[in-house]
């Protein structure tokens, strides 16, 4: 399989157009367009019954001490932990590509509705579910994509992996709301084949200024 995108090329910075924060000046952040990028993808095995879309970022830091913290970085060689942006399932096996926009086209605070989802697949709760869980303003459930929000003072710039896997089943069997980690246990031995591309961001000054 062969996964492309026109929003970003790969291992390329992602536009603030599909992240959920920008850089500002006064604040440190302010929230950009959210919008999903485009995927396209070809070469499936002939006997795939679905696809499952799913973006993470592997390079969440695992302490918040320093986070978002005045003053000081979040250290690179701080151990790192995993963040779903998208979880997204049931994609019909005649597909091959998704549109900018189609899943997520701004920011809703306490999230969008799910799970389902345009023609007939479904998205599980993103872990901004879990980020903003105690956030009076912004907690619910965070169904699809939400673009990247790294912390404003990581050292280290955050990957964000986009992958289609080619599965052998048509549907998962979840019902209500799921996670994108009850998604990578349900779809182990349904894997046929896999494509991933690889977006950059980050939203450290000092970073953007050496890019």
């Amino acid at each position: 399989m062969k996964l492309t995108s026109e929003s970003f090329t790969d291992q390329g910075r992602i536009p603030e157009r599909y992240a959920f924060a920008k850089p500002d000046g006064q604040n440190h952040v302010m929230l950009a367009g959210n919008a999903n990028p485009q995927l396209a993808w070809s070469d499936a095995p002939g006997a795939t019954q679905s696809f499952v879309v799913i973006c993470l970022d592997p390079d969440v830091p695992s302490k918040p001490d320093d986070v978002n913290q005045e003053d000081r970085e979040v250290p690179a060689d701080l151990p790192r932990s995993e963040f779903f942006h998208w979880v997204l399932v049931d994609v019909p096996a005649g597909t091959t590509e998704i549109a900018e926009g189609a899943y997520s086209n701004g920011i809703t605070p306490r999230g969008k509705a799910g799970p389902l989802a345009l023609d007939g697949t479904r998205q599980g709760v993103n872990d901004y579910t879990s980020w903003f869980a105690a956030d009076h303003d912004m907690n619910g459930d965070y169904f699809g994509y939400d673009g990247p929000c790294p912390p404003w003072n990581d050292a280290l710039v955050h990957r964000y992996i986009f992958t289609v896997y080619a599965l052998d089943i048509a549907e998962l069997p979840f019902e209500g709301k799921f996670t994108g980690g009850d998604v990578i246990s349900a779809i182990q031995g349904h894997v046929l084949a896999q494509a991933s591309i690889t977006g950059t961001y980050t939203l450290n000054p000092r970073l953007i200024k050496q890019s």
